[in-house]
């Protein structure tokens, strides 16, 4: 490199975005995913011995692949080169197969090629690879923010190990970005910024485990926020908000508002009013509410106020909970939206929740009453002798699958826990138990 090369290098490094100035350099410097980079695990101990394998790195956008990409590159002493395969084509990576070949050949030196993007690239691309990576002509180190299972060619997926990469929890965003504020090497330091906790919380929360987007949020914020009569940019909520374009909800997850908003969800679908139902549920969604937290709360209120008026809605509202986990935001808030319309569609009964209710008191006042010796366990030697199980009735020998006999202990006969009412399904409960009675 000539000194024109060094100080067009530094005057590009020096304009580029927050995000990529303030990369860490090494291991030590990378915050989260510590399930693949933790010092006692397999990734970690590859680059600094550096002795890595090819692999593929895959997550959601802004959760370090291009990161780890480039602490590799800082680390190894093999040949490092990078295309991205949204622009790169064949002749690419001709290139770079040819001067790996070189490296290896003269000097003994390994090549490892990151690929950003690699999704992108085609079956015919992935395919020309396949043979070099298998010989180790190159090392691939792959970043994908799609399922490489679904976008990457079999082949050269068993020949690499995958690294799953999370989104970034909200303490390590903003670690990121106290480190983008004050940092005076990498970050911002130099323009004299602070940042309010209550603007770490609103960023952190908001950048949904995207490190990229809460530091374009907070380089945004330092660069266009006048100084205050003190001499420092102050980032607030104020000015965090207009840089994530993202109004601030009054909503505090520990707090009453937390509270009230999921109170006047679950009363609006108790109500039979889907248009308040969904209105609450985007307030949650909109404010950052855990997806769970939401789900937990539809597949109670579908058994504590659906119940048997239709027996479907907890199977929805448990597919959803299901859903929500595997799918993540932004889809999950379609999958919510249709469990919470469904059951707010739903036909209304508690007799689930008054009959377990009455059973519990029941319970809790008489204790355990003797079980009527017929309904007993008789599935060993000698229960005949001790009257177990003598006298039962098996319900399939007779009629409508149904006999009279006593099930209650004697103290509680005539108790009745169970009433179902005349909505949705539980009108044919009635219907059922009227049949089988011969009542009609």
């Amino acid at each position: 490199m000539d000194l024109f090369d060094y100080i067009r290098n530094t005057n590009m490094e020096k304009e580029s975005p927050l995000a990529s100035r303030i990369r860490p350099a090494s291991l030590d410097e990378v915050v989260g995913q510590q399930h693949i980079i933790g010092s006692d695990k397999l990734l970690y101990r590859a680059i600094q011995a550096d002795k890595l394998s090819s692999l593929i790195f895959y997550g959601p956008p802004g959760t370090g692949k291009t990161t780890l990409a480039k602490v590799i590159a800082a680390t190894t002493s093999a040949e490092f080169r990078q295309i991205n395969a949204t622009s790169a084509g064949k002749k690419d990576m001709e290139e770079v197969v040819k001067n790996a070949k070189e490296n290896q050949g003269m000097y003994g030196k390994k090549t490892i090629l990151f690929i950003d993007e690699i999704h992108r690239f085609n079956k015919g691309q992935q395919d020309y690879l396949l043979p070099f990576v298998e010989d180790g002509t190159v090392i691939l180190v792959g970043a994908t923010t799609e399922n490489p299972y679904f976008e990457v060619n079999g082949a050269l997926l068993s020949r690499s190990i995958i690294f799953e990469l999370k989104p970034l929890d909200e303490e390590d965003i903003k670690i990121l970005l106290k480190r983008a504020v004050y940092d005076e090497e990498k970050g911002m330091g130099a323009y004299g910024a602070t940042i309010d906790e209550e603007a770490l919380d609103f960023l952190a929360e908001l950048s949904g485990g995207d490190a990229r987007r809460a530091l374009n949020a907070i380089e945004l914020g330092v660069m266009t926020t006048e100084r205050s009569p003190d001499g420092k940019i102050h980032i607030t909520v104020a000015v965090a908000q207009e840089c994530i374009q993202k109004r601030v909800l009054r909503y505090d997850k520990s707090g009453d508002n937390h509270y009230d908003t999921i109170s006047a969800f679950i009363k609006s679908m108790r109500g039979s009013d889907p248009d308040a139902a969904i209105y609450y549920l985007a307030r949650m969604l909109s404010a950052g509410e855990s997806v769970t937290f939401i789900a937990r709360r539809i597949m109670i209120h579908a058994a504590e106020d659906v119940g048997l008026a239709d027996p479907q809605a907890l199977t929805v509202a448990v597919n959803a909970s299901l859903a929500v986990e595997r799918v993540g935001m932004p889809e999950a808030q379609i999958i919510l939206a249709e469990a919470a319309t469904y059951i707010a569609c739903a036909p209304k009964s508690n007799a689930c929740v008054a009959a377990i209710g009455k059973a519990m008191q029941t319970v809790a006042e008489t204790g355990n009453l003797p079980i009527p010796p017929h309904l007993q366990d008789a599935h060993y030697k000698g229960s005949a002798k001790l009257g177990r199980g003598t006298g039962y009735k098996y319900a399939h020998d007779y009629p409508n699958n149904y006999v009279r006999q006593q099930y209650l202990p004697d103290e509680l006969i005539d108790r009745k826990f169970y009433n179902p009412t005349e909505n949705g399904y539980e009108a044919k409960v009635q219907e059922y138990f009227a049949k089988i009675k011969n009542l009609i």
